[in-house]
């Protein structure tokens, strides 16, 4: 019986401890995070009819980076993130891009990107929404609008927003289209 009372304890309390631990939260890559904007690049000739841009690179305005994704590359959706600290988040589209090596070919530290520019405003209203423990929250983005800024040499023509008051909640449909 003693013997007995000894194994008992040490039993009960490995028991209490596992029944109030809780597995590793890690938020598993499937979750959906912070959704992107999805525009589709139409032929403004055919409407309803998906066209590419060549050469095409986009760079984000206040922080001059390149978006990877987009540097002189063929294609015919843009999938592009929105800014979470801001109301407001700037493009730069650069259509048949090229490098201008600025008279120096042999320093490009003086090189720039050649090209058709447009520059598009997207404005919208931002709202976290609570995921799980481990994920935390993500940003959904309700009343998006989408401005082509007009600069006389516009190769991106007319814009069209999928649905009235665009919302951005998801990447698993078409929030835009642009005609060029």
């Amino acid at each position: 019986m003693k013997y007995y009372k000894v194994l008992i304890i040490p039993i009960l309390l490995i028991a209490m401890l596992s029944i109030s631990c809780e597995r590793d939260d890690i938020c598993p890559d499937a979750t959906p995070t912070t959704p992107r904007l999805i525009i589709d690049l139409l032929d403004a000739l055919n409407p309803g009819t998906k066209k590419n841009v060549f050469d095409l690179v986009v760079i984000g305005v206040d922080n001059d980076d390149f978006l990877p994704d987009y540097i002189f590359q063929d294609t015919d959706d843009l999938i592009l993130p929105l800014r979470t600290d801001d109301n407001t988040t700037e493009y730069i589209l650069i259509k048949e891009a090229s490098v201008n090596d600025n008279g120096t070919p042999n320093d490009n530290t003086d090189d720039f990107v050649d090209g058709n520019q447009d520059r598009i405003t997207l404005n919208y209203s931002r709202e976290e929404v609570f995921v799980s423990r481990a994920c935390g929250f993500k940003t959904i983005f309700k009343n998006v609008t989408l401005t082509i800024v007009q600069d006389g040499d516009n190769w991106m023509l007319s814009r069209e927003p999928l649905t009235d008051n665009q919302s951005v909640e998801d990447e698993t449909t078409t929030h835009f289209n642009i005609s060029h």
